[in-house]
């Protein structure tokens, strides 16, 4: 069987992290849509199980969470009307937390806009913490009782509910929310610091998750069309935002500021990940005659 080379795959796996569909990165590199797709299963894989393992006791001071919505193979509203609609077909979200001094992704989830999903995300991103923290939300009820159950009052916990006026004639569109008339600071457990009462360093984020993973483009026809494979891209990107893009403003990656990694990575490292899962030995059943 033929097996590309660490410098295709590399190739391949950066094209995928700088926003580049996968039919679009069959056509640059010559490899067939179907090795694209097992090389970022392979690579989520292996990003999920670095990321689960390593970044773990995040010295933050300051998180901020925020929800962004994407779909699977059809928008929650024509499922019922899709043809062989699979599991999980419908509105995926994707729940992330930032830390808002080194700019590390800390945790994220996919699934829904549930009070379930809210409980698995606070308890993951909880596990990932070293210390007490002042976290930041907007005003998504689901977030009350999953922050109490996974911190208890060993948090600074407010959130910022932004308020929308009607939008104007003229400016109603597809895409056009209501115009921002304001925003009330509401502080829901512990002492937390007005002043850093804010979720615009984990919405900025929701814009370069749009920027660098196709999927999450609007108006396209590169949306995921199974939501196991929309995970493992996500993964992919969080590893590449972590460990090996350079933040403009910090002047080196968010996991070095965090203090997660002590060196830059390069997009050959993740290409080392998936070799070494690779390299596994995989356990065999007692041999039968």
């Amino acid at each position: 069987m033929n097996r590309l080379t660490t410098s295709k795959r590399a190739q391949i796996l950066h094209l995928l992290c700088e926003g580049q569909s996968i039919r679009a990165v069959t056509r640059i590199t010559g490899a067939s849509k179907n090795t694209v797709t097992k090389l970022l299963i392979d690579a989520g894989k292996a990003c999920m199980a670095y990321h689960d393992a390593n970044v773990r006791d995040v010295k933050a001071k300051r998180v901020q969470v925020d929800e962004i919505w994407s779909f699977t193979y059809a928008k929650a509203k024509n499922v019922p009307s899709a043809k062989a609609a699979p599991d999980g077909a419908g509105d995926t979200w994707t729940w992330t937390a930032i830390d808002a001094d080194s700019k590390l992704i800390v945790s994220y989830l996919i699934g829904g806009r549930d009070g379930e999903c809210a409980m698995w995300f606070m308890d993951d991103l909880r596990s990932r913490l070293a210390n007490r923290v002042q976290l930041t939300s907007d005003g998504h009820k689901a977030y009350l009782e999953a922050v109490e159950g996974a911190f208890g009052p060993d948090i600074d916990y407010a959130m910022l509910v932004k308020m929308y006026g009607a939008s104007p004639e003229n400016a109603k569109g597809r895409y056009s929310p209501a115009q921002c008339i304001g925003a009330r600071k509401t502080r829901v457990e512990g002492d937390p610091d007005s002043r850093h009462v804010s979720t615009s360093y984990v919405e900025r984020h929701n814009l370069t998750m749009r920027m660098h993973i196709r999927r999450f483009t609007r108006l396209t026809n590169a949306f995921s069309k199974k939501v196991e494979n929309h995970a493992y891209a996500v993964a992919l990107h969080m590893m590449y935002y972590n460990f090996v893009r350079i933040h403009s403003k910090l002047r080196m990656t968010p996991a070095m500021a965090a203090g997660v990694s002590d060196r830059l990575w390069e997009i050959g490292d993740i290409v080392k990940l998936v070799e070494d899962a690779e390299a596994k030995p995989v356990k065999r059943g007692p041999y039968k005659k």
